[in-house]
């Protein structure tokens, strides 16, 4: 098959070679001291940082979901990286550990060039955030498995912890106190629902203002996932737990991280519901039970911690610029968390 044929097919090696050349140069601009090797390589290799007595790599891989629709439509690219490095970052340092690479995954149909290095600087902005090297990653492109300029989105973290430093959620007990932090919005769960209820339902266009909150559909439902890191890091040694509220909500999150014979309590009136979900629920229906289920409402993050470090914490989330507020107990029980009502 000549080079014509297969961008008749619908994979252009031209535009695929521009936009490799776009995405070198994002990669480049995250090499860190810890980075080895050549920028596209068929590899990407960083150093575990020295000095660390027994060091242990964590990893995560993970998407961003149906959020991409809500970019394509836009076409607005970078925040979907951004939005992928962020929430990788989260996921890992709830154990405790920070990113030393990341590596992204880029699956679609008939991306430009545009698109494409638009999504890889968003990646590579979020990497520089976190002194991070972006290590390597891939993109592909197959018509036929995907819609024609659709595509999909994912990435893998790997961070490093000292192994007597590591979080496991095995120092939670009774008495300890739950601490939330404030989302950006939805982050990247539940959009398959919030698309549903504001285009199919409302029928609101992405320039619409968002009732309630002075702001476009489109910068409400692409705010930035929130990275935690730098609200949390300076009170990591008096934690002992976190939770990243991803998809499955705040109960489902943090019985994830209980230990045996514990149980979370929240309280539903410790934080004022977001506009934003106060609209998806009342324009779509949605049961208090469901809002739980899906969508984060306004918490990204929930720490456990002993109540006498809940000071130090607060005050560490501020100076980010983070809201917080005690939103439960941990009690007696069997790994469960829920609602008081």
């Amino acid at each position: 098959m000549t080079d014509a044929q297969y961008a008749a097919a619908g994979v252009d090696l031209a535009q695929a070679d521009a936009a490799k050349a776009r995405i070198a140069r994002a990669v480049a601009g995250t090499r860190t001291a810890l980075s080895l090797g050549e920028v596209g390589a068929f590899g990407g290799m960083v150093r575990v940082p020295a000095g660390m007595r027994k060091p242990v790599l964590v990893m995560s891989t993970d998407g961003v979901g149906t959020k991409v629709l809500v970019a394509l439509q836009a076409a607005r690219y970078e925040s979907v990286g951004e939005d992928l490095v962020n929430h990788s970052v989260n996921d890992i340092l709830v154990h405790g550990a920070r990113g030393i690479a990341f590596m992204d995954y880029i699956a679609g149909a008939a991306l430009g060039v545009e698109e494409l290095a638009g999504i890889v600087d968003g990646v590579a902005r979020g990497c520089r955030a976190h002194g991070m090297a972006l290590a390597g990653g891939e993109t592909a492109q197959m018509p036929g498995l995907y819609q024609p300029g659709h595509f999909d989105l994912a990435g893998t973290i790997i961070g490093v912890v000292e192994e007597d430093e590591a979080i496991h959620g095995d120092r939670i007990a009774p008495g300890d106190v739950l601490l939330g932090y404030a989302s950006t919005g939805l982050h990247t769960n539940g959009y398959t629902l919030a698309r549903s209820v504001l285009f199919d339902r409302m029928r609101l266009s992405l320039d619409a203002v968002l009732p309630e909150t002075g702001t476009s559909v489109a910068d409400a439902l692409l705010a930035v996932h929130r990275s935690y890191v730098r609200a949390v890091e300076p009170v990591l040694p008096s934690l002992h737990g976190l939770a990243h509220i991803t998809g499955g909500g705040i109960a489902g999150n943090l019985a994830r991280i209980l230990p045996p014979g514990t149980a979370a309590t929240i309280d539903p009136r410790a934080w004022e519901l977001p506009p934003l979900f106060r609209v998806l629920q009342d324009a779509g229906g949605i049961t208090t039970d469901e809002m739980r289920d899906v969508f984060n409402l306004g918490v990204g993050l929930v720490t456990v911690l002993p109540p006498g470090a809940v000071e130090a914490a607060r005050d560490a989330a501020a100076r980010d610029g983070v809201a917080t507020w005690i939103m439960g107990e941990i009690g007696r029980g069997d790994r469960t968390a829920g609602f008081a009502r």
